[in-house]
């Protein structure tokens, strides 16, 4: 990830970046305004690091965001085994950004299907808008009902897709067909297949993965 990242938390509990030592630029002129937005827009980015989650068996059972995963850690819930080179300051502590943790005490993992929200939706469609193709961040996404609910269309996975705001303006309270558009994939419910199946596809991107997906 190249050079290593820092923040710090202020007095509210928000990060606030350094970068290699340097002093922010303050909010004179559009110089500094550009360049705190686009620390904010980094800090964002690698708080949201896709990060491999094993039970306490070592076996991988899920993928979360780097935020989620420090705060398992701080509570003691879960340990790190692999790490990114970046870091986030505390007032009084560094702590290495995590690329793997693992569970402390084992948790049984149910084979049924993950709850049905904007989250789980969002992860099984790789951030991907289902009908332009394109990656997004979260904040640029939303859902789409495939049939539209005025159409009867209910929210299930099977009828709904991540879509971004322009595609979803533009299909409006219309099937694809009708609005000239294609779905990338047949939308499907997000069982613990998918799920392995995305974490292989991470690990290709991250080789600290590899050895727990059984390459």
């Amino acid at each position: 990830m190249g050079a290593n990242r820092h923040m710090s938390v202020d007095s509210r509990g928000r990060y606030t970046p350094e970068v290699a030592g340097e002093v922010l630029p303050g909010s004179e002129g559009p110089a500094g305004s550009r360049s705190h937005n686009l620390l904010s827009t980094r800090r964002a980015s690698l708080m949201q690091e896709p990060v491999l989650v094993l039970n306490a068996t070592y076996e991988p059972i899920n993928v979360t965001a780097v935020r989620r995963a420090m705060v398992l850690m701080l509570k003691g819930v879960a340990q790190a085994e692999e790490m990114h080179n970046a870091e986030v300051h505390s007032a009084a502590h560094a702590h290495k950004v995590p690329s793997v943790i693992r569970l402390l005490a084992y948790r049984h993992i149910p084979q049924q299907s993950r709850a049905l929200s904007r989250k789980n939706i969002l992860l099984r469609d790789r951030n991907t808008c289902q009908f332009c193709v394109r990656v997004f961040p979260s904040s640029e996404l939303t859902l789409d009902h495939v049939v539209p609910r005025s159409r009867g269309g209910r929210s299930t996975w099977e009828n709904l897709v991540a879509c971004c705001y322009r595609c979803n303006n533009s299909k409006g309270d219309r099937t694809p067909e009708e609005a000239g558009l294609k779905l990338a994939r047949r939308p499907r419910p997000f069982t613990l297949h998918t799920s392995r199946q995305l974490m292989r596809l991470i690990g290709h991107r991250d080789e600290r993965w590899r050895k727990y997906l059984f390459y």
